[in-house]
């Protein structure tokens, strides 16, 4: 028998026939661009995560880029303003730090838990520094408190990278409620999955969020006129279907995950192997279980030979890559200790 890490046909079978459905009603509708099922799945989406505004887009990366873009359109954000990041991340949440022309500040994670440290925040901070982007690394929230305390101290954003953390929750409020603005991914090995690219932004700010509704559509306003240079990325209409399917199953699924992921903390017992922890039951939707040992290509090795397929989260180290050199004027040696 093979286990595969992840069967994504057999995870969208679980919600047949809604799915079928659903994009069978797309079909025959007549609005494919921001229809309905957008406006349904935004309404939903805010709902769940307890925001005022949800607004949809092409992607993740998509998500992460019209944020930043907004904020500068807003004059929140400039060229050249620092933001916080941490530094094992994916490399995606630093590349559009730098493509909207902002200047990444790469901080250690915790040992512990991947997410960033929030201990070591306060001594990257300089008089450039406008926001702080926190990754929920791997499902897990970060440790918001201390962050919110360290950006109320310096009047700086809180902006979240929430693509893995679907319904992940700090001190009873979900991800994407836990700073001034964040981002999801809907790819389709997320929590919540689309069947294709997709994205979203959070956020309780009315000026923001009427800002980046005209920057994924061209810049233009209600009226169709072009206010501003913006983009094409509009959450699609099939995939925001899928999502509206999906979406009624997500807590349900992520108390699965965390069943299962007990079900491994409890059973693996491997003095080699470090298992990942949690600083709380809900505060971890499990997106991935990751494990660390010594004996990584032994260990990977060996389970192929079970049958059981393992991948490395993440391959790139983002401080050893070429591009991001300007950035790394130090070493990392907890995120190299992570990486190899």
């Amino acid at each position: 028998m093979e286990v595969k890490f992840l069967e994504i046909d057999k995870v969208n079978t679980l919600y047949e026939p809604q799915l079928s459905r659903a994009v069978e009603e797309v079909l025959k509708s007549d609005n494919l661009i921001l229809g309905k099922n957008v406006t349904d799945f935004e309404q939903k989406f805010a709902k769940y995560c307890g925001v005022k505004h949800c607004i949809g887009v092409g992607s993740g990366m998509d998500a992460l880029l019209l944020m930043l873009e907004s904020y500068k359109q807003l004059g929140k954000l400039k060229n050249g303003d620092e933001v916080i990041v941490p530094a094992n991340t994916y490399f995606a949440t630093i590349l559009s730090i730098m493509e909207t022309g902002l200047t990444p500040v790469l901080v250690e994670p915790d040992i512990n838990t991947y997410n960033i440290d929030a201990d070591r925040v306060e001594e990257k901070i300089s008089k450039r520094t406008r926001a702080i982007m926190v990754v929920h690394l791997y499902g897990q929230v970060a440790q918001m408190d201390k962050i919110k305390a360290i950006a109320d101290k310096y009047g700086l954003l809180i902006l979240e990278d929430a693509a893995q953390a679907h319904g992940a929750e700090f001190e009873g409020k979900k991800a994407g409620n836990l700073g001034d603005a964040a981002i999801f991914s809907f790819y389709p090995t997320k929590n919540l999955g689309a069947i294709g690219e997709a994205g979203a932004i959070t956020t309780n700010d009315d000026e923001l969020a009427e800002m980046i509704r005209k920057m994924r559509n061209y810049g233009k306003n209600k009226d169709g006129e072009i206010e501003f240079p913006g983009k094409n990325s509009r959450l699609d209409e099939i995939q925001a279907a899928i999502l509206n399917v999906k979406l009624k199953y997500l807590d349900i699924n992520n108390d699965r995950r965390r069943r299962m992921a007990n079900f491994y903390l409890e059973n693996i017992k491997n003095d080699k192997i470090i298992l990942p922890k949690y600083i709380a039951q809900k505060a971890h939707n499990w997106h991935l279980f990751v494990i660390r040992t010594k004996y990584r290509d032994l260990l990977k090795d060996y389970l192929k030979t079970k049958g059981i397929q393992t991948l490395i989260h993440y391959s790139q180290n983002p401080t050893k890559i070429k591009i991001f050199s300007n950035f790394v004027s130090e070493k990392f040696e907890i995120t190299d200790k992570i990486y190899n």
